[in-house]
This record gives C-alpha cells, structure tokens and sequence, in this order.
C-alpha cells in the first residue's frame, strides 16, 4: 500500500487492519498457554506462566524495539522513492536480527534465575517459571526474527502476509498446547515448547515469503552485508524505542515483584493474587488490542508521508490515530469494568483469584483512554523520528515513579487496590507530557533534522 495517497481515515484502517488480526492471534500465543494451563493445569502452573510476561517483554521488547525503529527508516525511504536506500535498511534490519538473537538467547538463559529471585517468586511457583523461561529464551531467535520481518513487510505497505503466516502459527501452537499440556500433561514445559515451535514457524513462512519477494523487501544473501550509515541510522531510531519497552518492562517487573510479595503477605503464598493478575494481564491483552494497533499503524503512516513531505496528511493521520485508540480503549474499558469478574474467571475457577483480578479490572479500566493517548502519541512522535521523548517519558513515569510509589505503597497500604491504581496514575503523567509536546513542538519535521544529524 502506498500511505502517502487517497483519504486518511480509510487508508490508515485499510492498513490497521490486517494489522489487528495479526495482534489478536499473537496475543492468543500468549493466553493459549495461560487458558490451556489455568483449565488442564494447576493454579501453580499458571502462575509460573503469567508472572514471566514482564521479564519476557524486558529482554524481547529492547529488540524488537529496535526493529519498529527500523521501520521507520524504511517508512522514510519509502515515502522519499529511494529504492536503494530502502534496500539498505532492509538487509541491515535483518542482520541486526540475527545478532540480536544471539545476544538475546544468552541474556535470557544466563539472567532468569537471577531475575525471577529478585521479583521475588514464591517457591512454590519458582520451579514452573525457571522451565517455562529457560525453554522461552533457548527458542527466542523465532520471535525477533518474525517481529524484525514483520516490521520490514509492514513499513513497506504490506500487512497482510504477516498475518497469514500468523494465523497458521497460531493455530499450531493451540493445537500443540492442547497436546503437550491436556493430553500428555507436560505442564509448563510443553506450553513453552508449543510456543517454542509455533513462532520459528511463523519466522521461517516470513524469511520464505521475503526470499521470493519481487518488491525491495527481497531478500538477497549476497546483500546481506553490513552498511554502517544504516546501521547507524536504524539504531539511533530503535534503540530508544528498545529502551521504551524495556524500561515500561522493568517497572511492570517492580509491581510484580510486589504483587508477589502481597501475595506472601496477605494469601500465605498461595499463588491466587498472582494467578489473578495473570489472569487480568491475559484479558487486559485482548481488549487493548486496538490501541496497541493504532500505535503501531501510526509510525509507519507518519513516516511515510513525512519523507514525501505530506505535511498536512501527517497532521491528519496523528489527529485521526489517536481519537480512534482513545474511543475504543474506553469502550472496551468500560465493558471489562462491568464484566471482569465472568471474562477473569475463563482463565480460572478459584473464586479468590478472581477476586483480586477483578479490583485490578476495576481499578484501572475507565482510565484506559489515557492509556491509548500515551501509546497513540509514542506512535506518532516515533513515525517523525522523535524516539527519544517517548523513551525518556516512559522511563521517568512508567518505570521511576510507577516503582518508587509501588514500592512504598505496598508497606503501607495492605489493599491490593492500592497497587493497581499505579497504573492510572502514571498514565494520567505521561498523557500530560505527550500532550504537551504534541501541541509544542515541531514534530512535522522530525525526519528531515534526524537525517541531517546522522549526514
């Protein structure tokens, strides 16, 4: 798809939509296990899987941070007509993929025990989450490599193959769960080997597709060389967004570990306050997943119109992005609000996990439209090459305050209630500062002063 023609509204849907689909089956990777776990498992067993989402995303969200920065480069030739250059970015994108998977898979093998002590696991969880993770992470050069070619197709236009080759991975890894778990009662290792294996499938359809490509997303091997002005430029976009994502991950591994720690100190480490967080994290996953479309539509529509300098599409496109995140979050919101403890209990039947995920639902959902502004707003400011301001919002509010105030809150405040509402109050402050810098600042020509500092 060509972004930068025709009316804003539809071409963004157009593109978004696919997008959406492919989101909702990789958010079914995530909670197959969880539902699989909490129905042909034990409350342990799912607790060991949904308390790890935050250590996951710490050392994968860095990396494929980097590959949404390189995206953006791409975006920007693509919009500038610069074939060249566009198949530079291509071929650097996947060779930082490779390394980056190696790096990965050593950082999470080598780390994870250290890191699961720290947020203060309990012991009756600790065994099931050592597995899972070690199984995870000896597997994880299956998702940087779909996410960094996902990122390529995607900032050329193309959303649509990513998701077919989703949809056929995402089913694998169902129909795995149910073997490994249900009927051969593997537990958490073989929900760990069916994801293990659904997402080098889904890598492997991408790298298939991208070597028959006629477009500039073909790959070549004899290409595959590293160029250093493009190196360069997709780090100087990605690694703040790799930051972003890490440092949220870290502040979410601070409320865990609290969560944990409440859990030991209110329900005698019986694992129901964690499973019941895992629980609204599964649910909280699904019913945000127009936002976190819309927020990653909108770097690629951005950069795309501003390398061919469509000033006032731009404008158009961020106005137009952020309204439809914001009114769907809060739709959805308001629906988990009135339904949490029936949609928790899915994932459940323990009526006191239920309880606590639904005062988390209840705690944080109306606020959910500040949510989608936040991550609407990073979207827009990443597509005009301005990655270091969502980065530096994220780590001051998401990350600082969100652990100084959990950290102090749950010594003094003994209801679970009193942890949940970190989230809409470190909402309520980065939604501040996006706004501001929205409104302020001349985000339109971010692009073209980025590429004039890495000349």
């Amino acid at each position: 798809m060509d972004l930068t023609k025709g009316p804003v509204g539809r071409g963004l849907l157009r593109f978004a939509a696919p997008l959406l689909f492919g989101l909702i089956l990789q958010q079914l990777y995530n909670t197959a296990d969880a539902w699989v776990l909490g129905n042909f498992g034990s409350d342990t067993a799912l607790a060991a899987v949904t308390s790890t989402g935050s250590l996951v995303f710490l050392i994968v969200g860095f990396f494929n941070g980097t590959a949404i920065g390189g995206g953006v480069v791409i975006s920007k030739y693509v919009g500038m007509r610069s074939t060249e250059n566009v198949r530079a970015a291509v071929y650097n994108n996947i060779f930082l993929a490779l390394i980056f998977s190696a790096v990965a898979t050593v950082l999470g093998l080598a780390f994870t025990p250290t890191i699961l002590t720290w947020m203060n696991t309990p012991a009756s969880v600790l065994p099931d989450s050592r597995t899972y993770l070690s199984i995870y992470f000896a597997g994880i050069t299956g998702v940087i490599m779909y996410n960094t070619c996902m990122s390529v197709m995607r900032s050329l236009g193309d959303s649509k193959h990513p998701l077919y080759y989703l949809i056929i991975s995402s089913l694998t890894n169902i129909a795995l769960d149910l073997l490994f778990v249900a009927v051969f009662h593997m537990g958490t290792a073989g929900a760990a080997i069916a994801t293990v294996i659904a997402q080098v499938m889904s890598s492997i359809l991408c790298i298939i597709r991208m070597i028959r490509a006629r477009d500039d997303s073909r790959l070549q091997l004899q290409y595959l060389k590293p160029n250093g002005r493009m190196i360069r430029e997709i780090l100087a976009q990605g690694i703040p967004t790799g930051i972003q994502n890490s440092v949220i991950s870290i502040g979410n591994m601070v409320v865990q570990g609290n969560i944990n720690m409440f859990d030991q100190l209110y329900e005698a480490g019986s694992g129901f306050v964690i499973a019941g967080q895992g629980a609204y994290s599964k649910v909280e996953g699904f019913v945000f997943l127009p936002v976190n479309c819309m927020s990653m539509s909108l770097p690629t529509f951005i950069s795309q119109n501003l390398g061919a300098k469509e000033y006032n599409r731009a404008k158009r496109c961020a106005v137009f992005g952020i309204l439809c995140g914001m009114i769907s979050a809060e739709i959805v919101g308001i629906l988990l609000n009135i339904f949490a403890p029936q949609v928790i209990g899915l994932f459940t039947a323990n009526s006191v996990a239920i309880r606590y995920g639904a005062i988390h639902a209840r705690t944080t959902t109306l606020f959910y439209f500040l949510l989608a502004f936040s991550h609407c707003a990073a979207g827009v400011l990443r597509g005009c090459g301005k990655a270091f301001i969502p980065m530096a919002t994220m780590l001051s509010f998401w990350c600082v305050v969100r652990t100084v105030y959990v950290t102090l809150i749950v010594r003094v405040w003994s209801e679970y209630r009193a942890i949940a509402l970190c989230y809409p109050i470190t909402w309520t402050l980065s939604t501040i500062v996006f706004l501001a810098v929205l409104l302020k600042s001349d985000w339109i020509h971010g692009l073209e002063k980025k590429q004039t500092e890495v000349r």
